[in-house]
């Protein structure tokens, strides 16, 4: 990942530095064009994947949650932190995603530290995939340190999980933890096969849906939606910073294991509660997912077409049918000339190096959403055209 230039050569670590890290927290807006140091970018490196970060509802609503309530909540759910706002979310939510109960976190990445090393607990085990979020990597080390047993197995290698899963002890709790849309490759976890070996091996199941609520599943309601699991998973994970336009996570599933993350779990016990505008803002956008489905239906085309022509141009493109569309690039300092290229030339993307991916797997990794239209997508792809022959990718 970006984070990581500091491993660069000298020269490389220069031009990084001199173009996009700092400075481009000086953008304005979250359209498909952007501005960026006082210049138009079209977009393609966000995760708002429907578009909404500036829709005027998902704003008003924002607006009108702070002229109400303030700023904040000034504590956590157990002192002054839980405003009806809350609980509508929650009940919202439970419904949205067919299932028993909701809990509100205060970010998409303390959800996985306030869910499983509560769950995992002495002789437990956290069985993870080696490519899931970092949030779910600190969760898991998080259960290790309390004499929780940690187990690895290959990236969405259902074969390696069954393998794993058959040196464990019998007699042990097991939690499968894993992305549903894996936030590097855009590839969609095998629930089907894995479903089959939790249950050989009575194991429980817990997906983090970041990536594919508003992306996959049906009127974008996630990972067990879209293979009809909805009752299999036990519990979905997930953040309201990207497809709900705000910031702010939760975690679902059956009503008496909720109530047991509520009562006992320190991430959420002594966490400031999430602010009324963020709670308003992913209420809003809840509204309009409900409301306007075919958003998901707009994303997905635009990514389908850009994933068709990038390969048609010759680029080396992760197969996917997420919002997600990374294109390899193999090696750290041609990823970074070709960013360069990309952000020189009106099109922002997120470069991932190693160590963030393995040796021969850099990657521009790009991004749609919903409010894409044909012309910024082909633009992007005339700029992608023009650097790959540059840097003699293609």
């Amino acid at each position: 990942m970006l984070f990581f230039f500091f491993q660069a050569e000298d020269g490389i670590r220069d031009l990084v530095r001199s173009r996009g890290l700092g400075d481009v927290y000086k953008r304005q807006n979250e359209g498909p064009v952007v501005q960026i140091e006082g210049k138009k970018v079209i977009m393609a490196g966000s995760n708002n994947y429907l578009g909404l970060t500036g829709h005027p509802h998902v704003k008003e609503a924002a607006i009108k949650a702070v002229e109400k309530y303030g700023t904040g909540c000034s504590g956590s759910r157990y002192l002054t932190g839980t405003l009806d706002l809350h609980i509508e979310l929650e009940t919202r939510l439970a419904k949205f995603f067919n299932t028993e109960a909701v809990l509100l976190f205060s970010t998409g990445y303390q959800s996985a530290q306030g869910v499983i090393p509560t769950l995992v607990q002495r002789n437990d085990f956290v069985i993870s995939d080696k490519d899931n979020h970092a949030c779910i990597v600190a969760g898991t080390l998080m259960a290790k340190g309390a004499m929780g047993g940690l187990a690895r197995y290959k990236h969405n290698d259902m074969d390696d999980l069954e393998k794993t899963m058959s040196k464990l002890p019998a007699d042990s709790g097991k939690l499968i933890v894993s992305d549903g849309v894996f936030s590097t490759g855009g590839e969609i976890v095998d629930l089907p096969r894995m479903i089959e070996i939790a249950k050989k091996y009575d194991a429980k199941v817990m997906i983090d849906d970041a990536h594919s609520v508003g992306v996959i599943g049906k009127g974008g309601r996630g990972t067990a939606s879209e293979f009809s699991l909805e009752k299999e998973v036990h519990l979905t994970m997930g953040t309201f910073s990207k497809t709900f336009a705000s910031l702010g996570g939760f975690v679902a599933g059956f009503e008496r294991v909720i109530n047991f993350i509520k009562h006992f779990s320190p991430a959420l016990i002594f966490s400031a509660s999430p602010t009324p505008a963020s709670v308003a803002s992913a209420l809003a956008a809840l509204d309009i997912l409900e409301a306007e489905p075919q958003r998901v239906d707009m994303l997905i085309n635009n990514a389908n077409y850009m994933r068709k022509n990038l390969k048609e141009k010759g680029f080396n493109v992760i197969e996917g049918r997420t919002a997600i569309v990374p294109v390899i690039v193999g090696d750290d300092a041609l990823a970074f000339q070709m960013w360069k290229y990309l952000y020189d030339n009106g099109v922002f993307v997120n470069v991932f190096i190693s160590p963030g991916v393995p040796p021969g797997r850099q990657m521009m990794r790009t991004s749609y959403m919903a409010t894409h239209q044909k012309e910024h997508l082909d633009e992007i792809l005339h700029v992608f055209e023009k650097a790959g022959k540059e840097i003699g990718l293609i």
